[in-house]
C-alpha cells in the first residue's frame, strides 16, 4: 500500500522484504529516503539504522521508522539511532506524505551543509574564517561526524544544549579528542558517546590546523556503532 501510494506521487520505490536486503539495496542504489520497520526478520530496523549511519556511502540518506510500535521509548531510541522521522501505525497516508516532503527538505538542508564544508578547505595553520554552523535538529550528530570523516576535515566541533558546551577536536576527519567546557567528565571517547545522545541543540565548526595528541584511538563508524550500543544497554 505504501508502495503503490507514493509511486502515484512520483516517486520510485525499491522493495527490500527484510533488514538485510534493504541494506543491501541502500548500498547499491544509494536511494534519496529510506522507509522501514522495525520488526523484522534477519535484521531488525533498529541494526539497520545502525549500519546506514555508520556507512560513509549510506550515513546522509534520510530515514523513516514506520511501524506498530508506539512506546515512547520506542520513538526516543529511533531518534537516538539516527532516525529522521518516526510514524506509528496505524497511519494516514496524507500525513506520510508530509513526513516524506519534509525528510526531502532536511535532505536538501543537509547537501547544502556538505557543500559548504567541501568548500572550506583548511590553507594554513591560522583558522579559517569559513565554518558550518546549525542545530541537531537539522542534522544529527553521528550524520555529521560521518559527513566530516569522509571530508577529511580537521577543526574543532563545539556543541551546545543548554548549560552544556562540548569541544570535539578532529585532524583529517577523525575525532582525537573531546572534553565538555564547564565538568571535568566526561572526556574522550566517554564525551562523544554522552554527545551522540543529544537530540537537540547547537553546532559550530571551525576549520584549522589541529596538531594533539590522539586519546581516542578509534574510527569514527566504531564510535558510533559503540555508542548505538551502549544507548540499548541503557534502555533495557
Amino acid at each position: 500500500m505504501v508502495t503503490t501510494v507514493l509511486s502515484k506521487r512520483g516517486h520510485e520505490i525499491h522493495v527490500g522484504r527484510n533488514g538485510v536486503e534493504g541494506l543491501a539495496k541502500a548500498k547499491e542504489i544509494r536511494p534519496d529516503l529510506i522507509i522501514t520497520d522495525i520488526m523484522m526478520p534477519e535484521m531488525d530496523g533498529w541494526d539497520l539504522v545502525r549500519h546506514i549511519r555508520a556507512t560513509p556511502g549510506t550515513s546522509m540518506i534520510p530515514v523513516i521508522f514506520l511501524t506498530a510500535l508506539s512506546d515512547d521509548e520506542d520513538r526516543i531510541q529511533g531518534f537516538r539511532l539516527g532516525a529522521d522521522d518516526y510514524l506509528a501505525k496505524p497511519f494516514r497516508f496524507d500525513e506520510l506524505e508530509l513526513r516524506v516532503e519534509k525528510a526531502f527538505r532536511s535532505k536538501a538542508r543537509m547537501d547544502e551543509l556538505s557543500g559548504a564544508m567541501a568548500s572550506a578547505r583548511p590553507s594554513s595553520s591560522e583558522m579559517l574564517s569559513a565554518g558550518i554552523r546549525g542545530s541537531l535538529e537539522q542534522i544529527g550528530l553521528s550524520s555529521l561526524l560521518v559527513m566530516m570523516e569522509m571530508e577529511q576535515k580537521s577543526g574543532i566541533l563545539v556543541m551546545k544544549r543548554e548549560e552544556d558546551t562540548a569541544r570535539l577536536f578532529l585532524k583529517n576527519g577523525r575525532i582525537l579528542a573531546a572534553h565538555f567546557d564547564n565538568k571535568p567528565e566526561p572526556r574522550g571517547a566517554e564525551a562523544i558517546f554522552e554527545v551522540l545522545r543529544w537530540t537537540s541543540g547547537k553546532f559550530d565548526f571551525s576549520s584549522l590546523e589541529v596538531d594533539m595528541e590522539d586519546e581516542i584511538c578509534s574510527s569514527t563508524t566504531h564510535l558510533m556503532l559503540e555508542g548505538a550500543r551502549l544507548m540499548d544497554e541503557g534502555k533495557r
